[in-house]
């Protein structure tokens, strides 16, 4: 799930602007509660828990994602994976951003950092001449649940009206990941630090040796020794701050390299997964197994009571992870082992994040290491576009949101998350 090298892709204009909207509606969804801009529901829904967790805690996270390409400061993405099942295409696209996060507590920052990053969103359309009409989905006016064909007539509960593009294409996953390179501006900026630093040190170290301190004033008489501190002293620094900083460079990419050493263990799992899932549903990708696994993580562990959560059958949470205030993929989900039991594949996860806690008066970011155990049956199709917020009820057919029922409001029977989509049936600390 990284860059295209060989093959670069532009999104189409439509696409990125939506992308770039999404991008720029994070940061009020996270510190106000608002709505994020062309998210599915289980985003919303995710990003809605993490901000009450906030409120919970009397914190504001200012979220504040910024682009770092240098030719776009809007941001422009680039088509990586694809796939597609019978109505919909998914798309993975990414760009240069940082993230920018201030958490405050009565109104003073009590943390503050600066990452730079690559956002990677998946931006999921409708595949052209095979339109889901009578899908279920979720009025975002009032959350009244209509088929897409109705809504286009505009909601009955609440009057609204909408486009179709309003509902597709939207997106339906996104995370961070660390950016080991370097924009031209990122790389000129740390030069000047090392170039002054260089500068300036050499300065005081001659000073140092020589018991006196150099002013340019004092050596009009000894030109030679002018000469070496305006134009010697300069250029030597420029060569010298140049080697200096590419050996931090140097040992910094190490140390990230070491630290980051387990998450190669994870590199077999997409494959063997792919291709044990592709017996299920020609059309599966890790992508979209990474993507529910995320979604359904955050969703765990912002909960106020995961038990009651549709998707969880595991026990209660481990008690840290209700001081999470942010949850960010590390880059890696590894899968440990499969098991099959009749219709129903068992998967054990190893995933890597990087969490921001609050905690006992103090907020601090720490790398985590979870194990995920994910269930669903074999011999049911997957669907791109299935979503909690709009499930259909096995026995009467009646469409609810399932983020506040665990059975159908109509005639009370207990739907069964397996029979369409992933259970996380097990989350702890690896």
């Amino acid at each position: 799930m990284g860059y295209n090298f060989f093959k670069i892709v532009e999104v189409p204009k439509s696409f990125n602007r939506r992308l770039n909207d999404f991008r720029a509606s994070l940061s009020a969804a996270i510190s106000e509660g608002k709505d994020i801009t062309f998210a599915d529901n289980d985003i919303t829904y995710a990003l809605k828990l993490q901000y009450d967790r906030l409120c919970e805690k009397g914190l504001k996270l200012d979220y504040n994602v910024y682009s770092r390409n240098e030719d776009d400061r809007h941001g422009k993405f680039i088509a990586g994976s694809n796939w597609k099942d019978a109505h919909y295409s998914s798309t993975v696209c990414f760009s240069r951003f940082g993230v920018k996060r201030k958490v405050y507590k009565d109104g003073k920052i009590r943390y503050s950092d600066d990452l730079k990053s690559v956002l990677y969103e998946t931006m999921t359309d409708v595949v052209t001449g095979a339109h889901p009409d009578e899908d279920a989905f979720c009025c975002p006016g009032c959350g009244a649940v209509s088929t897409v064909a109705q809504l286009q007539e505009g909601c009955s509960y609440c009057g609204s009206r909408f486009q179709m593009d309003d509902l597709f294409p939207k997106v339906t996953a996104y995370y961070f990941l660390e950016d080991p390179g370097m924009t031209k501006g990122e790389f000129l900026s740390g030069y000047i630090k090392f170039y002054v630093a260089t500068l300036l040190g050499t300065y005081l170290l001659g000073c140092i040796l020589n018991g006196a301190v150099f002013l340019p004033w004092n050596l009009l008489k000894n030109i030679p020794s002018l000469i070496g501190i305006l134009i010697g002293l300069p250029l030597g620094s420029l060569i010298v701050g140049y080697v200096l900083y590419g050996y931090f460079l140097l040992m910094r990419l190490i140390v990230k390299t070491i630290a980051s050493a387990g998450k190669m263990g994870t590199a077999g799992s997409r494959r063997s997964f792919e291709v044990r899932m592709k017996q299920v549903s020609p059309e599966f990708s890790f992508e979209y197994f990474t993507a529910k696994a995320l979604s359904l993580i955050k969703t765990a562990v912002f909960s106020k009571d995961e038990k009651e959560l549709l998707f969880y059958e595991g026990q209660g949470l481990n008690p840290k992870m209700k001081d999470i205030i942010d949850l960010n993929y590390g880059g890696a989900l590894g899968c440990k082992s499969f098991r099959d039991e009749g219709n129903f594949v068992t998967v054990v996860t190893k995933a890597y994040f990087d969490v921001l806690y609050a905690r006992d008066n103090k907020i601090y970011s720490k790398s985590e290491v979870f194990s995920a155990t994910f269930k669903r049956r074999t011999d049911v199709p997957v669907n791109l576009n299935f979503s909690m917020t709009r499930i259909e009820c096995q026995g009467c057919g009646a469409s609810f949101d399932a983020t506040k029922n665990k059975t159908c409001p109509y005639c009370g029977n207990k739907y069964e998350i397996t029979t369409d989509d992933w259970a996380l049936v097990d989350l702890s600390y690896n």
